[in-house]
C-alpha cells in the first residue's frame, strides 16, 4: 500500500473519531524519514486513546502494521510510525508545545480533503 492511501485511512479513521485540527505535512522532498506527517490532537487521555486504536484498527484491516507506537501509555504524545507515514496524536498542551507544525515548516501542507 502506498504511503497516500495509508494517509486517507488513518484520517478517514481521525475523522471518525472526531480528531481535532488534522493537519498533513508532505515531507517526502525535505527529508527521507517518512513522505508525510499527520497531526492532530484530542481532548482527553480516552480520546487519544481511541483514534491511537482507531487507526490501528483500520490499517491492519489494510494489512498494514505500525512498526513502532510511542507514548501511548501516557496518551499526551503518541507517535505511532508506519514506515512513509508517520502519524502524531495529541492532546492539546503538548500540541501546542511541540508544535511541529513549526519545526517541518520546510514541508507542503496539504488540506487532508486532497490527499
Amino acid at each position: 500500500m502506498d504511503a497516500k492511501e495509508m494517509a486517507k485511512i488513518a484520517i478517514a479513521a481521525m475523522d471518525e473519531k472526531k480528531a481535532d485540527d488534522i493537519r498533513v505535512i508532505d515531507i517526502e522532498e525535505v527529508s527521507s524519514i517518512a513522505d508525510f506527517f499527520i497531526i492532530a490532537n484530542g481532548n482527553n487521555p480516552s480520546q487519544v486513546h481511541a483514534i491511537a486504536d482507531f487507526i490501528e484498527e483500520k490499517l491492519g484491516r489494510a494489512g498494514v502494521s505500525p512498526k513502532q507506537v510511542e507514548g501511548y501509555r501516557n496518551a499526551n504524545w503518541v507517535l505511532m510510525d508506519y514506515g512513509d507515514v508517520i502519524i502524531h496524536i495529541f492532546d492539546r498542551e503538548n500540541r501546542l508545545f511541540y508544535d511541529l507544525e513549526r519545526i517541518w515548516k520546510d514541508g507542503k501542507m496539504i488540506d487532508k480533503d486532497q490527499l
